[in-house]
């Protein structure tokens, strides 16, 4: 009887074992990456939109899409493993640390595997093979004809590229090192640098529409072929083979033709340059101004706390309020969008790129709002507060009823230029894809393949908000003095 149970029991735990085995090979991933996609549903890509034609902005039935090769290899990508595709933008490199703290899936943007990205993050199977080209100034044709020509010359690169690598190495060059491509044609035809390095379909592209700039036929590089693939996270094996099917598909069946012939299409469609970006900008300058004014309006409640806990006599309120202040103060705003974007990961928070941008702005903004709070206090006479506190009021009811009221006459106008600063400073949330007046300006210059024009119109911009905004201050706060 004990025998029969015993082999039952074995029977058992042999199934069992098996069905383990056979959901661990056919059911739920044992990779995190994979299984993170396929619980959510969606394929959540990075990259930097401002690189034409592998990735770019362009008007499609009226509406602002990101286009290119590298979307189509992504869309592909997430129609094989049966889920969505989502697109976050971010500066080129910020894709590597949006990529580590999970804030994306995976980076397809015109990036190649390098010794130094492969100690961070894992790469696909290359979906495409590129030659690296040099873009002169049609003036310089004759005076830049070999490589050797260019070595100690001021040669632009996008920043932690392969085009950095081989302006560095190859070239010997005094290496211009800019985040955007845009910018670096921008100073090759202003001639701050003498030349650029970029992949051939890109300057093709740019050659294309610019006559004054040129290809030098000669100007080529011993290590001018480089690979593109897919950033992963590390150890995301599973997710690795699932990409690297959807990549030999495309190879086999040759579907990078089809994906750069619609690229093509979309990059040289004949419409005004007004009517083909004009929302571009009308977006962008809806998102400043609603940064602008959360940043401020958080900011301002944060400060007046900030303010109150200095002005306080507890010294540990008081000790808050100074490090706070001190520390915000004497750190970059963009290092603190870097810190609450990407730490918000470490405390487990999924903060988006405008939530983290919001948040971050309106942190900054309460440090300086609460110097702010705090002088228009102490410019109110210490005989006001006597007073009250002699009519039988405390310290807080003499604050609330007294103080503040008169010192509000003094806080608004240098909060009303707070406003006007946060308009301007909000321009640096662009690296992390939030898509403000500059990140649209950005948008535009590597759509069009015109990187000064839209800055003008950016700068106009900025101008008439900021003009419009002192002038509106400047009236308000001659009333406020007339009723002194």
């Amino acid at each position: 009887m004990i025998k029969k149970w015993q082999q039952k029991f074995a029977m058992f735990m042999v199934l069992l074992i098996s069905f383990i085995g056979f959901t661990s090979v056919y059911g739920e991933s044992s990779d995190p990456t994979l299984k993170k996609v396929e619980d959510k549903g969606v394929l959540t890509v990075g990259l930097s939109a401002d690189y034409a034609p592998y990735e770019f902005h362009a008007t499609v039935d009226g509406k602002d899409k990101i286009v290119g090769t590298d979307i189509d290899i992504a869309q592909k990508i997430a129609d094989d493993m049966g889920v969505k595709l989502k697109i976050e933008e971010y500066g080129f490199d910020a894709l590597i640390g949006a990529l580590k703290t999970g804030k994306i899936d995976m980076v397809i943007s015109g990036m190649s595997p390098t010794p130094e990205r492969l100690k961070e993050v894992d790469f696909s199977d290359p979906y495409m093979t590129v030659d690296q080209k040099v873009i002169i100034r049609k003036e310089d044709k004759e005076k830049y004809q070999t490589i050797d020509d260019l070595k100690g010359k001021k040669v632009g690169a996008q920043k932690q590229s392969i085009q950095e690598e081989l302006a560095n190495k190859e070239v010997e060059a005094n290496t211009v090192s800019l985040q955007r491509l845009p910018d670096i044609i921008l100073q090759l035809q202003n001639k701050k640098v003498e030349a650029a390095i970029m992949e051939g379909p890109v300057a093709d592209a740019y050659v294309l529409q610019n006559d004054a700039l040129v290809i030098p036929k000669d100007v080529t590089f011993k290590d001018a072929a480089k690979e593109t693939a897919v950033a992963i996270p590390k150890d995301s094996t599973e997710f690795a083979e699932t990409i690297n099917q959807s990549i030999k598909e495309i190879k086999d069946k040759n579907l990078m033709k089809d994906y750069k012939e619609n690229a093509a299409k979309l990059m040289f469609e004949d419409e005004s340059f007004f009517k083909k970006y004009s929302s571009f900008y009308v977006k962008g300058t809806l998102y400043t101004i609603f940064l602008a004014f959360i940043g401020v309006f958080f900011g301002s409640i944060l400060g007046a706390i900030l303010a109150l806990m200095k002005l306080s006599k507890n010294k540990l309120l008081k000790g808050i309020a100074y490090i706070y202040i001190e520390y915000v103060r004497g750190t970059p705003l963009l290092v603190q969008i870097f810190l609450v974007f990407f730490g918000s990961n470490v405390l487990g928070l999924e903060l988006s790129a405008l939530v983290a941008s919001c948040l971050a702005l309106a942190l900054n903004s309460g440090a300086y709002v609460a110097e702010v709070v705090r002088a228009g206090i102490k410019a109110v006479n210490v005989g006001q507060t006597e007073a009250a506190r002699s009519l039988g009021m405390n310290q807080a009811q003499a604050m609330r009823h007294i103080v503040l009221p008169q010192a509000i006459k003094n806080i608004l106008p240098a909060l009303g230029n707070e406003f006007v600063t946060v308009i301007k400073e909000s321009s640096v949330v662009s690296v992390i894809g939030v898509s403000e007046l500059m990140f649209q300006g950005g948008v535009v210059q590597g759509a069009s393949f015109k990187p000064f024009l839209p800055i003008v119109i950016v700068s106009l911009i900025y101008f008439v908000l900021t003009f419009t905004l002192s002038r509106v201050l400047g009236v308000a706060e001659r009333r406020m003095g007339s009723n002194d």
